[in-house]
């Protein structure tokens, strides 16, 4: 054996175990649904289950199979699979297949994956093959709709959701830190997204200098406790606090609370999947959209960060000048490390995980939730749409806001500080909170 194919087979081998290891916790995730309760559309912002299940094994056959060899094009999966033809309001009427009918299809495309994965060779002529990128897209699209399903599931129809298992997560922070209390960035050329080309998403590159003004962000995402003062002190009915923008949506949805949240017996509560209970002060908020973040903001005097100003805080260390790939470093990101991964089905306490930390001093930039930025979602210089205009381009505009992050249902192999997110500022459904900005 050559050492080029030596090299390819230590490169190749590790990639059937993760296939392995992604679709078995999509499995997991599913093991406690009915066949009704993953044929039911739970909302129509959300697909039934079923069709998830189907678009992540037609994604891995078009991009493990089909488009591995000739010219990268993106012949999106056809059918009732193709999100561009069937958006997630109208999945609920397709005829999804049973779950053994979906698994049988499921595996079969995996046998053929895994055939070609053994015949395969890297080739660095071939973007898709370079350093293996379109196995880790597949990956991270799987990853991704874990997610997606387990916001599905919080949105549950009859009974809550039980997850079949969760660790426990850590109770209590490390260390105290003050609510709003902020750190300050003093400004310089920082570097902002990156050039790999083994993972990461075209919208995440290229890497690039970006001149940052000093400015001053909040050590913690915002809390339970702090937003409960907000609406204590009249946030929701204040118009001063909400943009035009901001007071429209407050009038369609009759927000008073962020979503899941309600009132028993005086109190405040709150429900994620089977779990119900008081609100939490000592937890990020999570379930709010981009204005409730943008209102609580201006009620503190302050803003919403732009997504360079949150990049710069999480990985930029000013006093070597080095970026990072998380804000603890450059070591993986694992559950150990940030409140990743899944099965804790939940917020953990602010300023729990002592290592998620970045250089200028902000916790918890990586997990529990979603964090929005100020931002709509552009490319930046120099992007180039790879390996189909379809997962980026497409979406760039000021139609969204960019989210950035991670949170509680992320898997690992999903986040990093470069990774960008990106929903309408409507959108509540996300496991999404926030921290606060203002010019230094």
């Amino acid at each position: 054996m050559t050492t080029a194919l030596t090299a390819d087979r230590n490169l190749l081998r590790p990639i059937a175990e993760l296939l392995a290891e992604a679709r078995a916790r999509t499995m997991f995730l599913v093991a406690p649904l009915s066949d009704e309760d993953l044929h039911t559309q739970h909302d129509s912002l959300m697909s039934p289950i079923l069709w998830d299940l189907g678009h992540i094994a037609h994604f891995e056959e078009l991009w493990l199979t089909r488009n591995l060899d000739g010219p990268i094009e993106f012949v999106e999966m056809p059918g009732m699979y193709n999100p561009f033809e069937y958006p997630r309001s109208a999945r609920g009427a397709l005829p999804l297949p049973a779950l053994d009918q979906c698994r049988t299809i499921m595996d079969e495309i995996r046998s053929r994956v895994l055939d070609r994965l053994e015949a395969t060779a890297l080739d660095d002529a071939n973007p898709l093959l370079r350093e293996g990128y379109v196995y880790r897209m597949v990956l991270q699209h799987e990853y991704q709709h874990n997610e997606t399903i387990l916001q599905t599931l919080q949105l549950k129809l009859g009974d809550p959701y039980s997850p079949p298992g969760r660790f426990d997560l850590p109770s209590a922070p490390t260390g105290g830190t003050a609510a709003g209390e902020m750190v300050r960035f003093p400004g310089g050329t920082v570097e902002i997204g990156t050039d790999d080309r083994s993972a990461a998403y075209d919208n995440e590159r290229p890497r690039h200098r970006v001149e940052v003004r000093p400015f001053s962000i909040d050590v913690n995402p915002v809390s339970n406790g702090e937003f409960l003062a907000f609406m204590a002190a009249g946030g929701y009915e204040r118009p001063e606090y909400w943009s035009e923008a901001g007071r429209r949506w407050l009038a369609e949805s009759g927000a008073r609370s962020p979503a899941y949240w309600f009132t028993s017996e005086g109190r405040w509560m709150t429900r994620t999947m089977d779990r119900t209970g008081p609100v939490d002060p000592s937890h990020p908020v999570s379930h709010v959209c981009w204005y409730e973040a943008e209102a609580f903001a201006r009620f503190t005097g302050k803003r919403l960060p732009t997504e360079v100003e949150w990049e710069t805080a999480a990985s930029w260390d000013p006093a070597t000048g080095r970026k990072h790939l998380f804000p603890w470093g450059d070591e993986p990101a694992t559950h150990q490390l940030a409140n990743l991964d899944q099965l804790g089905f939940g917020t953990a306490p602010v300023g729990t995980y002592p290592r998620n930390v970045s250089p200028i001093g902000c916790r918890g930039m990586i997990g529990d939730v979603w964090e929005w930025t100020a931002s709509d979602f552009r490319p930046w210089p120099g992007f180039e749409a790879f390996p189909y205009r379809e997962y980026s381009e497409v979406f760039f505009g000021d139609d969204y806001k960019v989210l950035r992050g991670g949170s509680w249902a992320t898997r690992p192999g999903a986040v990093r500080n470069t990774f960008r997110n990106w929903d309408y500022p409507i959108r509540r459904q996300i496991f999404s909170g926030f921290r606060c900005a203002r010019d230094a």
